[in-house]
């Protein structure tokens, strides 16, 4: 059976079945995404206020064929929440979801609704001492549905992992409208196929999610936090290695900063304060958190000497209160923002193993050099591996005068991350923007694995379509 749009007459029956309010026409809000290279055509939303409703809704548009597509809080950077082509989707936005269900401190556990902003689950985890430790720079946006249905990443994955890590049990919706009941507190459920870990990630292809059971952990009693100028990207692996020697698993981020994302801060965000004078070509941002007992700041002293020591590091600051730790980060979470404002003729989230950095990076900046004097602006993750590889017009330039290269940049840097087994995607998902690219470089016996249980769980290709594999 052929898809069929969410037209009028489908909105008027469904909304027999449903409260007042639930359904109208999509506000722009919900046809746009943060980078402006989609605008989703126009249609309705569902706007439900329980997971009974959810289930409703989908249950209606699997009977209708009527593609659904779960929408969180908007902030994907691929594609994945808009719909430019094909029949008319019903957008299934869960933002009225946003409860808190549960908090068991003494588990170390929160039960949250998949509409609930980050920022609430965390100040929800604050308020119990405890620590929910996934943070990314759209977490006063971002909900939990989403998160977890990309598989979220962040800057703290070096100690804590990604969503899926933080993730205990799931309550979803499947294809068909049955709900799934999943919402376990367990370490250890050894009860067949892992459904939680086959939701989590599929980017709202297999169902919905309306609530998870999230993993919180003890908060640290000290923090400290330093920036250093290492000598490049190899020096930069040096100090994680001497970091965690020192430190162990009390290293919670470890940031790689390209000067050249400073010197884009500085020419497009004047009012955040830099930390040094001239722009250091490379730095690390490296946070700790310990118990009551020891001294993050003596720890990342001790590095600083270590680092100086073997020839690592030339300089470096580190935080002697919260409101200069703050600014460390305003830092690196303001480098998207210039970018944008730079405007990028390609960017790029990929990951490779860590060792393998250095050499992606001097490989990369080789490789882009065959398209002219390009500036990149390489940063992110170290300590996962993820980098955000990002190519810009030579100065005076514009993206625009290489709006023809631009696909054979994008494939020429995701060549050389498949050439050092990495992922061309590490923490943004595939949505839209990937599904060609997944084709490419994907395993092939996976890609089939998952075309069979997308077959099974969803046969009438209704969840999503078009995102993460094609429709």
């Amino acid at each position: 059976m052929t898809p069929k749009p969410a037209d009028a007459d489908f909105i008027a029956r469904l909304t027999k079945d449903l409260p007042a309010g639930t359904l109208r026409p999509a506000d722009p809000r919900y046809l746009e995404e943060p980078r402006g290279k989609w605008t989703g055509q126009p249609t309705y939303v569902a706007l439900p206020r329980s997971t009974a409703e959810v289930s409703t809704i989908v249950a209606a548009c699997h009977a209708a064929h009527v593609p659904v597509m779960p929408y969180a809080g908007g902030t994907g950077l691929v594609g994945g929440q808009i719909s430019q082509s094909g029949p008319a989707p019903l957008i299934l936005s869960l933002e009225r979801m946003t409860a808190i269900r549960a908090v068991y401190p003494a588990e170390n556990v929160l039960v949250a609704e998949a509409g609930a902003i980050l920022t609430d689950v965390q100040a929800a985890a604050d308020e119990a001492n405890r620590l929910f430790p996934l943070s990314l720079a759209s977490e006063g946006s971002a909900r939990i549905g989403g998160l977890l249905g990309t598989n979220a990443g962040g800057v703290n994955v070096l100690r804590y992992g990604n969503a899926r890590d933080l993730c205990l049990g799931l309550e979803a919706v499947l294809p068909d409208g049955q709900i799934w009941n999943g919402l376990k507190r367990l370490r250890k459920d050894n009860t067949g196929y892992d459904l939680r870990n086959l939701l989590i990630g599929s980017e709202g292809t297999l169902g919905v999610i309306t609530a998870a059971t999230l993993k919180l952990s003890p908060r640290p009693a000290r923090t400290a936090t330093a920036l250093m100028v290492v000598e490049g990207p190899q020096s930069a692996v040096d100090l994680l290695s001497h970091a965690r020697d020192i430190a162990g698993e009390a290293v919670s981020a470890f940031e790689l900063i390209d000067g050249t994302g400073l010197r884009f801060l500085a020419a497009t965000l004047p009012d955040i304060r830099l930390p040094f004078a001239d722009a250091p070509n490379w730095v690390v941002l490296i946070e700790l958190g310990v118990s009551a007992q020891l001294d993050p700041n003596a720890m990342l002293e001790t590095l600083f000497e270590t680092g100086m020591e073997a020839g690592l590091v030339s300089d470096g600051l580190i935080a002697q209160s919260q409101a200069q730790r703050d600014e460390f980060w305003s830092v690196r979470e303001h480098i998207p923002e210039a970018n944008k404002r730079v405007g990028a003729i390609s960017s790029q989230d990929i990951s490779v193993p860590i060792s393998l950095v250095p050499a992606f990076i001097e490989e990369g900046f080789k490789r882009m050099a065959e398209f002219g004097p390009m500036r990149i602006n390489s940063f992110g993750h170290l300590g996962d591996g993820n980098l955000h590889f990002n190519i810009f017009a030579p100065e005076g330039q514009t993206k625009e005068d290489y709006t023809d290269q631009s696909e054979a940049i994008r494939l020429a840097l995701h060549d050389l991350v498949h050439e050092m087994d990495g992922s061309i995607s590490a923490e943004h998902g595939i949505g839209r923007l990937k599904v060609k690219d997944l084709e490419i470089y994907g395993d092939p016996v996976k890609l089939a694995a998952m075309r069979q249980i997308k077959q099974a769980l969803d046969p009438h290709g209704i969840m999503n379509p078009g995102a993460v594999l094609r429709a």
